[in-house]
C-alpha cells in the first residue's frame, strides 16, 4: 500500500469518526428535547445535524477516492456500502428538515408562553378567571394554536416529528452499522 492509499485511507476512517459519531449522537437526542421543548437546545442539535451531514459526504468521497486507488469498484460489497451510505444521507436531509419543522412549531407555543407569562395580570393566569369564548380566534389564539385532543396543534406537530426523527434516526444508526460489517468483513 502506497502512502497515497494509506492518506486516503486514514482521511476515510477519520472523517468516519469525527462526523458520523456526532450526527449519530445529535439526531439521538433530539426527540428528547422536541419532548422537553428546549428550542435552543434543538436549535443547536439542528445546526450540529446539518453541518456533521455535509461533513459526513467526505468519508463518501474519500472512499470512492481509495476505491478508485485500489480498483476495489469490482466488489459488490462496497457498492452496496456507497448505496447505503447514500441512503443514509437522504434521510439525514430529511431528519434536518424535520428538526426545522418542529422547531417552527414549538417556537411560536413557547413566545405565546412566555408573552403570557409576562403580561399577567393579577388573576389573568388563573384558568377559572379567564373569560371563556367560543372562537379561539377571539380567545386571542391563532388558528395554529387551537387545541387538538388536549394538546396544542404545534404540540401536536412537533410530536410527530419527534417520532419521523427517531424512526428516520434509528434507521440511519443501522445503516451505519450494516456498512460498517461491509467495511470490516469485506465478504
Amino acid at each position: 500500500m502506497s502512502f497515497t492509499d494509506r492518506l486516503v485511507l486514514w482521511l476515510h476512517i477519520g472523517f468516519a469518526i469525527f462526523t458520523i459519531g456526532p450526527v449519530t449522537l445529535a439526531i439521538s437526542s433530539t426527540p428528547r428535547y422536541i419532548r422537553k421543548r428546549e428550542i435552543a437546545i434543538l436549535r443547536y442539535l439542528a445546526r450540529i445535524t446539518l453541518a456533521f451531514t455535509l461533513g459526513s459526504l467526505l468519508v463518501l468521497v474519500f472512499g470512492i477516492v481509495l476505491g478508485e486507488l485500489d480498483h476495489d469498484f469490482k466488489h459488490p460489497w462496497l457498492t452496496a456500502a456507497m448505496t447505503l451510505f447514500l441512503v443514509a444521507i437522504v434521510l439525514l436531509v430529511l431528519i434536518v428538515r424535520d428538526q426545522r419543522r418542529a422547531i417552527r412549531a414549538l417556537a411560536p407555543a413557547q413566545s405565546a408562553a412566555a408573552a403570557g407569562a409576562d403580561h399577567d395580570p393579577e388573576g389573568a393566569g388563573d384558568p377559572a378567571a379567564a373569560p371563556a369564548a367560543e372562537d379561539p380566534a377571539a380567545a386571542g389564539q391563532e388558528p395554529a394554536q387551537r387545541p387538538v385532543g388536549g394538546n396544542t396543534l404545534a404540540e401536536h406537530v412537533a410530536s410527530v416529528e419527534r417520532g419521523r426523527i427517531a424512526a428516520m434516526g434509528g434507521v440511519v444508526n443501522l445503516l451505519w452499522l450494516v456498512i460498517l460489517v461491509l467495511m470490516v468483513w469485506q465478504p
